[in-house]
Parts: structure tokens; C-alpha cells; sequence
């Protein structure tokens, strides 16, 4: 069986778990951490895990971050100045989080996201030499009622999140699930 039949499978036996209505934004987060190598797999998997979901009568949304760089990037007034000096973009990445954290809540308002829920992210590799996932997640988390699922293309070793193997580590107090290892 496949690493990614694995992973919606320990999925699905999580979600079915019944939710606990007080737990915290940080604890309503789960990470899906797979290999970066079976990121295509996974994006063709995606609709398993959104009927895994619908199975046990939660609700799905499914938010894309793969294209949101280009199009804030598009957007700003002086695009073509920042391809003449690339170092200029570091100092707007608070401004691409933003805009992030702007499009994320007009999402929400129109797939009228409730508590029992599940919003997915997909395309936080994109996120890769911009931003760390860490402050998204710390920005968009709350907005969700019910839980945010990330499709994390990485590894996680000693309480510590790789992306795409580069050092965005830190520990989240979400649930983990990878293939191998069940929350």
C-alpha cells in the first residue's frame, strides 16, 4: 500500500474521532506530514480525504497557497524594480502574510466554515524561502471554527517540523500524522 493510502487512512481514523468543543486554535490544527518526493500523489489524493471527511458528516473546504505568492506578487506597485533587486522583496513579506491572511478569511465567509468543519490547506511547499509555515498557521488558525488540516510535504523528527526538509522546525501543539504514525 502506497505511503499516501497510509496517510488518509490514519487520517480517516483520526477525523472520525469525536471533537472536543474547548480545545484551543493551536490544537485544532492537524499537520498530514508526507515525503515532498509524493506531492503530486497527494494532490491526486486530495478528493479521498475530502469524502474520508464528508463520511463522518464534517464539512470541507480546500484552500490552494500554491499560487498566492504570484498573484500578491503581481499586485505590487513596483513588481518589475523588485526582479532588478530581489533582496528588496524580504523587507514585504509581512505585506504577502497579510494578503494571505486577507484572502484566507474571504474564503472562509464564502464556504461558510463552522465548527464542524474541516478546512484544508494545500501548497505550503510554495511557501518555501518566503515565509515560514509556523507564522501562517499562527495568523490563519484562529479564524477557523473547526479544524485546519495542512498537507505538510516534509518530515517531523523530535517534536520539530521540516518543510520540504529545509530547517522551518518548531513545535506545534497540533496532531500529527504522517504514514507511518498515527496521532
Amino acid at each position: 500500500m502506497s505511503k499516501i493510502k497510509r496517510l488518509l487512512q490514519s487520517y480517516s481514523r483520526y477525523i472520525s474521532i469525536p471533537w472536543r468543543s474547548d480545545a484551543a486554535a493551536a490544537q485544532r490544527v492537524i499537520f498530514c506530514v508526507y515525503n515532498e518526493n509524493d506531492e503530486l500523489r497527494l494532490r491526486a489524493s486530495i478528493d479521498e480525504f475530502q469524502i474520508a471527511t464528508r463520511n463522518v458528516k464534517h464539512g470541507w473546504a480546500l484552500f490552494d497557497l500554491t499560487d498566492t505568492f504570484a498573484d500578491w506578487f503581481a499586485k505590487q506597485r513596483y513588481a518589475k524594480k523588485y526582479f532588478q533587486k530581489p533582496e528588496l522583496v524580504d523587507g514585504l513579506m509581512h505585506r504577502y502574510l497579510a494578503y494571505i491572511k486577507q484572502e484566507f478569511e474571504t474564503f472562509l465567509q464564502v464556504n461558510d466554515i463552522n465548527a464542524g468543519s474541516v478546512f484544508a490547506l494545500k501548497g505550503v511547499g510554495s511557501l518555501f524561502g518566503f515565509l515560514n509555515v509556523r507564522d501562517v498557521v499562527a495568523e490563519i488558525a484562529p479564524l477557523v471554527p473547526g479544524r485546519l488540516l495542512i498537507f505538510y510535504p516534509g518530515n517531523y523528527e523530535n517534536n520539530n517540523y521540516y518543510l520540504l526538509n529545509g530547517h522551518d522546525g518548531w513545535d506545534y501543539l497540533a496532531v500529527l500524522i504522517t504514514a507511518d504514525k498515527e496521532f
